[in-house]
């Protein structure tokens, strides 16, 4: 296991920093989820104003955290709006959904449109008992979608 630091470049020069937890794991019915948390233990964060989201990586039958994605909170960073969302939803682009708080429609769709679906958590929900929730989907009959989305990182875009 190492430790990877990664900027990832955007048009505006908005600065995201990736802390990602290298391991052997094999690819598969398996996604990277994204939480939007501001305590590291709870989905409590708007899109627009995480400063953190804590990446994992879930099957039905494991998950792991794997790293963490730092962005400036949106009210700091220079630049319209739209180069705010652009600049998160590149650095979101392996994980296949994200849990938020609250998120805007123009955000939301853009994200859908980057096949990352967004998921607005109910009552400040622990991290932890959404993978557990999300792994009991993924183990009977995931809806459609869901399956398409675990596949997201196996075929091109």
């Amino acid at each position: 296991m190492g430790t990877e630091f990664n900027f990832v470049p955007t048009t505006n020069m908005i600065r995201t920093r990736r802390f990602e937890i290298i391991s052997n794991r094999q690819k598969g019915l398996s996604m990277k989820v994204a939480f939007a948390s501001n305590d590291k233990v709870h989905v409590n964060a708007h899109f627009g104003q995480a400063e953190q989201f804590y990446i994992w990586e879930i099957g039905p039958e494991e998950a792991s955290f794997s790293g963490v994605i730092q962005v400036k909170a949106e009210d700091d960073m220079p630049g319209h709006s739209d180069d705010k969302i652009e600049a998160r939803g590149a650095a979101l682009a392996e994980c296949a959904l994200v849990y938020v708080g609250e998120i805007g429609g123009p955000a939301a769709a853009r994200l859908v449109a980057k096949k990352i679906h967004p998921i607005k958590s109910k009552e400040r929900e622990p991290i932890a008992l959404l993978v557990e929730k999300l792994q009991e989907v993924l183990k009977g009959n995931p809806p459609p979608w869901l399956r398409k989305a675990m596949l997201k990182g196996e075929r091109p875009n």
